[in-house]
């Protein structure tokens, strides 16, 4: 059963600062322990140390599907646009699908809501609405630092997660995963009661 004070956090840096990577290896160390994961990460796609695409995938599934491309590079993808990128329509109601579909999970991990969401009215509004409803014990939204603001404004009672480099996501994965000991779901506290010191299940 969901609680009805579900935990939201706002996780914030700058670009490349590892707010995917440490979504991703939450979600991972969470599913172990038999949460129930749902929502979208959008990883990068990368051409030697340029970015040249942003990818969406799946949680649930691991299904990807190319979700935008920076602007200029070949054909334009059919949807809406921002200075830096093209995204594709199909994909974007693709991930809200995925979001609409993920309320009542235990984790929900939303990566990422930008410019198109909160400025436009556009992109993964979806994720917006999910995070809304609270249909979730712990919400990932990822954001960057200057719609921090307005997520702050639209989720008051968010807890914030800044992220500011690869070398920090094994401390920050380990602070999420603090955060949901004390949110004590039972597919978690079987999962713990079951395993060893070793961290071998009991035979």
């Amino acid at each position: 059963m969901i609680p009805p004070c579900p935990v939201r956090v706002l996780v914030t840096g700058e670009m490349q600062g590892g707010k995917t990577q440490t979504c991703g290896a939450a979600a991972a160390r969470l599913r172990e322990h038999r949460w129930d994961v749902g929502g979208v990460l959008s990883p990068g796609v990368w051409l030697g140390n340029q970015k040249v695409a942003i990818d969406a995938l799946d949680l649930r599934t691991g299904h990807t599907r190319r979700l935008a491309e920076r602007a200029g590079a070949g054909t334009p993808l059919a949807g809406p646009a921002t200075p830096g990128w093209c995204f594709d329509a199909e994909t974007i109601a693709w991930c809200n699908r995925l979001l609409a579909e993920a309320s009542g999970c235990d984790l929900l991990v939303v990566d990422e809501l930008g410019p198109l969401e909160f400025e436009s009215g556009e992109g993964m509004t979806g994720g917006m609405r999910a995070v809304d409803g609270g249909r979730f014990r712990l919400g990932l939204v990822v954001v960057r630092p200057r719609l921090l603001p307005a997520a702050r404004q639209r989720w008051p009672g968010a807890e914030v997660l800044v992220v500011d480099g690869t070398a920090e996501i094994p401390g920050r994965v380990e602070n999420l995963l603090e955060l949901a000991r004390t949110l004590n779901p039972p597919r978690l506290q079987d999962r713990e009661a079951g395993l060893r010191p070793s961290g071998k299940p009991k035979s």
